[in-house]
């Protein structure tokens, strides 16, 4: 089965059916879609409090025993919240795939709201990320190429092709769409940039603004541990580039303490993260790359 669709309007009841066979405790609660699901999990509400999150693809079933084995570990080492996972279902009910329910936190992601000091939020991202790395990775997942090779090193010769033939093949599309040289040269001196040397550490992978919550104009919550692995810590200084201005960047960069190389290789994963598709450019998007290419 290449990919389970699931239409939000038209199954809810059906996702009552599969919580209520396996839960019987929450079969009252509510079920209803929530604004925007994402890409890899369709997503419902449960109730006030709670959510359910089921994969689309069966390549994506990983993320499901990674999030239920290591977010009770890692969250109470963490400054912000994390999704708390409640239960774990089994297929039923025609679903082929283990599916979650999480404890729901309040927020808005933060490519929707209006974030007051992107320096304060620089700021408290960096302390998220540098408490995450902290934590012992004795035994924690390596990156998957099933979740878009994020945390592996770039320029290991094991990875490298693969990476390489992936971005080369997205660069290709916009010839002569956009001046794809400076977005070469930026990839090829990403490749060339010496790996991570230092014990991997603890990555959240993705922690772009729709992965990021937002209150009260402040961060307020990481969510989507999807690509949650231990690896090399470039891939998580996406935000630097998808969420933060010149000032926020400068503040980041000094609270991790990333070095040149990281910072390089942390750039080649901001650029994987906002190269358009041919039919998806516009003038955010290409404003987020030129940012991302001047800077230095």
């Amino acid at each position: 089965m290449e990919g389970w669709q699931i239409h939000r309007t038209s199954t809810r009841h059906w996702v009552s059916r599969l919580v209520a066979g396996q839960f019987p405790h929450w079969a009252d609660e509510r079920v209803r879609p929530v604004g925007k699901p994402g890409v890899d999990n369709s997503t419902f509400r449960l109730g006030d409090t709670m959510m359910v999150r089921l994969p689309r693809f069966e390549r994506w079933i990983g993320q499901v025993v990674r999030e239920q084995r290591w977010l009770p570990y890692l969250a109470p080492h963490l400054p912000l919240p994390i999704p708390k996972p409640l239960a774990q279902g089994a297929p039923a009910e025609g679903f082929p795939y283990p599916w979650s329910v999480y404890e729901w936190l309040p927020g808005e992601r933060t490519d929707l709201a209006g974030l007051t000091d992107l320096r304060r939020t620089a700021a408290d991202l960096a302390e998220f990320l540098a408490a995450l790395q902290s934590v012992d990775a004795t035994d924690g997942p390596p990156p998957e190429w099933s979740n878009g090779f994020r945390g592996c090193d770039l320029a290991d010769p094991r990875d490298s092709p693969v990476v390489a033939s992936y971005m080369t093949h997205r660069i290709d599309r916009l010839d002569g769409i956009l001046d794809t040289g400076p977005i070469r040269a930026l990839w090829a001196r990403g490749l060339a940039a010496p790996v991570w040397s230092r014990p991997p550490v603890w990555v959240h992978g993705d922690p772009a603004p729709g992965n990021l919550l937002a209150g009260d104009g402040n961060l307020s919550a990481v969510i989507d541990f999807g690509t949650l692995a231990v690896g090399d810590p470039a891939v998580d200084l996406i935000g630097a580039w998808t969420l933060l201005d010149p000032d926020g960047r400068v503040v980041f960069r000094e609270k991790l303490g990333v070095d040149e190389d990281t910072w390089l290789r942390g750039r080649v994963w901001g650029l994987s993260s906002l190269l358009p598709a041919p039919d998806d450019i516009t003038d955010e998007t290409l404003s987020a790359l030129e940012n991302l290419l001047a800077d230095r």
